[in-house]
């Protein structure tokens, strides 16, 4: 019996040794995929004073400057002023209707967008947005590639990439902008220059 559960116990330490043995942690190539973490990605224009100008635009199906010169007509409520009273928000309402109707934004359309992407800057608070994911390819200390996973969306201006262990990642990336409220601002693409 001893001679048997020895015997059996050896057969599952060898199988579990091959196992171990035939898994490699990094492939033949001497890739490995590491995680990127995204920076920032939220910069708006000067002249927008802290508004996502080209997701509102985008989601409105009109051009940043249309928007722009349509919102001139606007007073909005100083910080600290506790947001504008009900009055001052149908007049701006009705400013942006007259000027963007005939791009076809209709009421319930400015309405949608406009809570959408409210936001209490005063407060330290960003507009609705989901973080990016992507996994860089990195050889020889290099990145040399990096796959989007998930574009997440809300993003006004391109954000950094960094990737753990790596000093320097020079890499474009490219958004994507669209009436889909869940996909405008989204990482479209990411290109990497692997000449050093």
């Amino acid at each position: 019996m001893k001679l048997l559960l020895v015997a059996v116990l050896s057969g599952f330490s060898t199988l579990a040794w091959a196992q171990s043995s035939s898994s490699p942690s990094a492939p033949a190539d001497g890739t490995s995929s590491v995680k990127v973490t995204f920076v920032g990605g939220f910069d708006t224009e000067g002249e927008d004073r802290g508004r996502p100008v080209i997701l509102i635009a985008s989601a409105l199906n009109v051009a940043p400057q249309i928007f722009r010169d349509v919102f001139k007509g606007v007073h909005p409520a100083g910080p600290g002023s506790g947001g504008p009273t009900n009055a001052e928000a149908q007049k701006s309402k009705q400013v942006l209707l007259a000027g963007l109707s005939k791009y076809g934004v209709t009421d319930e359309r400015l309405n949608e967008v406009s809570n959408y992407y409210r936001y209490r800057r005063d407060s330290g608070e960003i507009w609705k947005h989901v973080d990016a994911e992507a996994v860089a390819t990195v050889k020889d200390g290099q990145v040399i590639a990096v796959t989007v996973t998930n574009p997440g969306s809300g993003y006004s201006s391109p954000p950094t990439v960094t990737v753990p262990g790596v000093a320097k990642v020079d890499a474009k990336v490219i958004l994507s902008y669209g009436t889909e409220l869940d996909k405008n601002g989204s990482v479209k693409e990411i290109t990497v220059n692997t000449t050093r």
